[in-house]
């Protein structure tokens, strides 16, 4: 599977549709904010406060270059960036 920019991504409240030449995959909302790894929710994980990802929606998805995808949920929460190795193993352990 490759890793490089997928040629369509799709969003949706509940998940993120990403399509690469050779395969189809959808993330759920609650399960990429939970995954966050941004500073704020890295920091919350290391001190023992898990982020929660329970009731997420997703409002919008912004390409950063060729290597990610910038998220914005609902909650307001829109630092984190998934690189597309990182959301292909998330798929993948899903």
């Amino acid at each position: 599977m490759s890793t490089d920019a997928p040629t369509a991504i799709s969003l949706q409240p509940q998940a993120l549709h990403i399509e690469w030449p050779d395969a189809h995959r959808a993330l759920s909302a609650p399960m990429l904010r939970a995954a966050c790894r941004c500073t704020h929710c890295r920091s919350a994980a290391l001190g023992g406060r898990p982020v929660e990802g329970e009731g997420a929606q997703l409002v919008d998805a912004i390409q950063i270059g060729h290597y990610a995808v910038q998220l914005r949920f609902a909650d307001g929460h829109e630092r984190g960036i998934y690189p597309w190795a990182y959301l292909l193993e998330l798929a993948e352990a899903g």
